[in-house]
């Protein structure tokens, strides 16, 4: 008698029954429980992780992780039933009460939540950057790749009607093939002149590392902070965030932060991955502080019908050449493409056709890209369906190793001829220590 095929909920009851037999089930499908909401642990509970929180609050939060009490106690109110950590390893103890993560913390902490959540097969939500330096950033693609469960990367503005309008336009072909691009944001935190610092409405103004010691604040506990990076005493400079952020051994400055969000739109609509080479300048290369302002131009291979193409990103006080002459609106910050038949200039929320003259009543190409009702959703829905989404760790991997280049170029105050296979500067053996690094005593990704 020839069988006939399995509906989805008879195909979920099988495999359902399969796992408990086998002692172990899907990720997917630990996610199916009564009510049909995923039960999900967060690490990191303050500021973007509370926005995190309340993002996926509408799912079972049954673990609650920040080495922050007053955060932690915080989150903690809304969210009782909650099992309640400052150590993320600790989290994992409990693997089998969760079936998705989103990580939160500090950049120089992602890499080792994640890896973690890989590990045990849970979905993960990674804020970004995804990763504190470049070879973090291939062992977790790899390790999802593996794992093979829902990520995504919190870069937000992928989710919007905006950047796949502008996505389908590049990829339709209304401008011709696009050889040049720029990217440039107006923020400028970092290392920089006090004056300089208040014009651009940074809110921490330092040019040095600080020598004298502070009070660790009440329930923090600095050790798990700081976790791999090395030790520094505590001082107000570093915490509470984004003030971290400018510091190498932290962050990697407004490059590796707005880059994971601004540079998403050229790498998606341009089918970028691994730059040939990377070129960066700026004020000299300070050895622990980013810079306020930079630029750094990768250049890349052709792929597939679209030809080789030049892309720089221009930080704070930089501007492309077009911006400055008044050749397009100047906008504070924004992300060029230039064709052979004309440009197209997005923001976030919104894109022009350039010359507009040129492109009067032009037909807007059929949409090509799904749309989704917002980014967590997103993951959420793939976290339930096993569903492939386009942030995915697979797709972010890429775009924060290409972002951690333009520092490591500038760092290194060279052009660099990158070989992806290997993870190596090939010009430039001293770019090593900036692509992976030791961590402390204790701390083994």
């Amino acid at each position: 008698m020839k069988s006939l095929p399995l509906s989805r909920r008879q195909f979920t009851r099988t495999m359902l029954a399969t796992a408990v037999t086998v002692g172990v089930a899907p990720a997917f499908l630990r996610g199916q429980n009564l009510n049909n909401k995923l039960n999900i642990a967060v690490i990191g509970t303050g500021s973007r992780g509370a926005s995190n929180l309340d993002s996926v609050s509408s799912e079972n939060i049954v673990a609650l992780c920040d080495v922050n009490q007053k955060n932690l106690d915080a989150a903690a109110a809304k969210f009782p039933q909650a099992r309640k950590f400052a150590d993320f390893r600790q989290v994992f103890d409990h693997a089998k009460e969760f079936d998705a993560v989103v990580v939160s913390t500090c950049e120089h902490t992602h890499a080792f939540a994640t890896m973690l959540a890989l590990k045990h097969g849970k979905h993960v939500y990674c804020e970004k950057p995804l990763t504190h330096n470049i070879w973090e950033a291939r062992k977790i693609r790899e390790a999802a790749a593996k794992a093979r469960v829902a990520t995504q990367m919190g870069i937000q503005i992928h989710a919007t009607e905006n950047y796949r309008q502008v996505v389908e336009l590049v990829q339709s072909g209304i401008i011709g093939p696009v050889r040049e691009a720029h990217v440039w944001v107006g923020r400028a935190w970092g290392r920089q002149s006090e004056a300089d610092a208040k014009r651009h409405n940074d809110i921490v103004y330092v040019t040095e590392r600080p020598k004298e010691t502070q009070p660790v604040p009440a329930g923090l506990d600095w050790e798990l902070w700081l976790g791999p990076a090395p030790f520094r005493p505590f001082n107000s400079v570093y915490f509470p965030g984004p003030k971290w952020y400018r510091w190498w051994d932290f962050g990697n400055g407004t490059m590796s932060d707005l880059g994971s969000h601004w540079n998403d739109l050229p790498f998606w609509a341009l089918k970028l991955r691994a730059p040939l080479t990377i070129e960066a300048s700026g004020p000299p290369a300070h050895p622990e502080i980013a810079p306020a302002s930079m630029s750094a131009t990768y250049e890349y291979g052709a792929r597939g019908d679209m030809p080789p193409v030049k892309l720089t990103w221009h930080q704070g006080e930089n501007k492309p050449e077009i911006w400055k002459s008044g050749g397009i609106p100047q906008w504070d910050s924004g992300c060029l493409f230039i064709g052979s038949k004309g440009m197209i200039l997005s923001d976030y929320f919104k894109h022009t056709l350039l010359p507009e003259k040129d492109f009067a009543g032009f037909q807007r190409p059929a949409p090509t890209i799904p749309r989704v009702t917002g980014h967590h959703e997103e993951w959420l829905a793939a976290c339930r369906s096993g569903k492939t989404i386009s942030a995915n760790f697979e797709y972010s991997g890429w775009l924060t190793e290409a972002n951690h280049l333009g520092n490591v170029a500038y760092r290194v105050g060279k052009k660099l001829i990158w070989d992806p296979k290997k993870l190596k500067a090939t010009n430039a053996p001293e770019a090593d220590k900036f692509i992976h690094r030791v961590y402390r005593k204790g701390w083994k990704l």
